[in-house]
């Protein structure tokens, strides 16, 4: 009888890939990213186990949506005080956290448990060009759009 293989920790080699947003659809660029933190694009994926990359996002102020989101998609928050329910436009998210948008977008396409909060520290978005990962060599990644 032939066993499943299963990595083990020392096994799974992670590598930095760089993904550029410039013109990229927010969607696509979120599924693309969350396929290569929970490691969906490598051989010995595995379910429970954190097989992920590390992925770097630049110039996520450059995002498109398509339609009528910016004014129409709603960012909603409730803070610890009686009536404090807030909610926000894509748009004033856009002037304000452009980086915020992107991590939303990717955090709600990973896994709701301890695995996904694991994978989503492996996520790093800067809304310009420059990024402060560039000891880690990370290679170029081209997700469709």
């Amino acid at each position: 009888m032939n066993g499943t293989f299963i990595p083990g920790e020392g096994a799974i080699e992670k590598k930095w890939y760089v993904v550029d947003a410039e013109g990229m659809t927010l969607g696509r660029l979120a599924s693309g990213v969350a396929a290569v933190l929970r490691g969906k694009n490598k051989p010995e994926f595995t379910p429970f186990l954190d097989t992920g990359d590390y992925v770097i996002v630049v110039n996520a102020s450059k995002i498109k949506v398509t339609g009528r989101k910016l004014e129409q998609k709603v960012y909603v928050r409730h803070t610890p005080y009686v009536g404090g329910f807030k909610q926000t436009t894509l748009r004033e998210m856009m002037e304000k956290k452009p980086e915020r948008v992107v991590e939303m977008a990717v955090k709600g396409m990973l896994p709701k448990n301890s695995l996904g909060r694991k994978m989503f520290k492996k996520l790093h978005v800067y809304a310009g060009p420059e990024h402060e990962q560039a000891a880690q060599k990370p290679e170029a990644l081209e997700i469709r759009s």
